[in-house]
């Protein structure tokens, strides 16, 4: 058993030097050995975790998506309340893109030079969460909260589009813009339920 907690200790500690060090110097820049120095461990060590560096990579991709899959997942938490559920919804992802600001930074700055590296992988784990919240929206049209005409797909990705534009504007140009990160978050979830619902009175 101790075995076992220590190797996902390990695990864990290889995930989160990765994102430190690849956010710091790109994925290219980002060597195998020094994540896993900076995890405090042999190089040895994360080729038993990991084959190889595009193995770490996906881990890394899944672990910034985790909580808003997990959010979406537990239906027990959707009131089905559009405008509550999309609000909680644009909360976590915002909070997950603020805590990996640098992160995403690279794997943007990175999908011209490696598309296949960096974005083949993180598209991957950002389609399975754009997936989840397509899949409610869909239950919105089957219960007549949302417009039947609506492309779910281009509605997800306008939305989540818009968030991480904010969190990307609040780092590029931090200049007073006369509204806070609150209010942006509620403004851009007005304009998408206003955009989407079949009725202001079902949101």
């Amino acid at each position: 058993m101790g075995t076992k907690i220590d190797r996902m200790k390990t695990h864990d500690r290889l995930i989160e030097a990765a994102i430190e060090v690849m956010s710091a110097k790109g994925i290219a820049g980002a060597t195998t050995r020094e994540i896993a120095s900076v995890a405090g461990v042999s190089e040895v060590t994360l080729f038993r975790h990991f084959q190889n560096k595009e193995q770490l990579l996906e881990a890394v991709s899944q672990r910034i998506t985790a909580l808003q899959i997990e959010a979406l997942t537990n239906q027990d938490e959707w009131t089905f309340d559009l405008r509550r559920d999309l609000h909680h919804f644009a909360q976590l992802f915002d909070q997950t893109l603020e805590q990996h600001e640098a992160l995403v930074r690279m794997f943007i700055g990175e999908a011209q030079r490696h598309p296949d590296e960096a974005m083949g992988v993180f598209q991957r784990a950002a389609l399975e969460k754009r997936e989840k919240l397509v899949v409610y929206l869909q239950q919105g049209i089957d219960r007549g909260q949302v417009r039947s005409d609506v492309d779910l797909p281009i509605a997800v990705d306008l939305f989540t589009g818009m968030l991480l534009a904010g969190m990307l504007r609040r780092h590029a140009a931090p200049i007073p813009r006369g509204y806070n990160r609150d209010r942006y978050l509620a403004e851009c979830v007005d304009v998408f339920v206003r955009g989407i619902a079949a009725s202001e009175g079902t949101t």
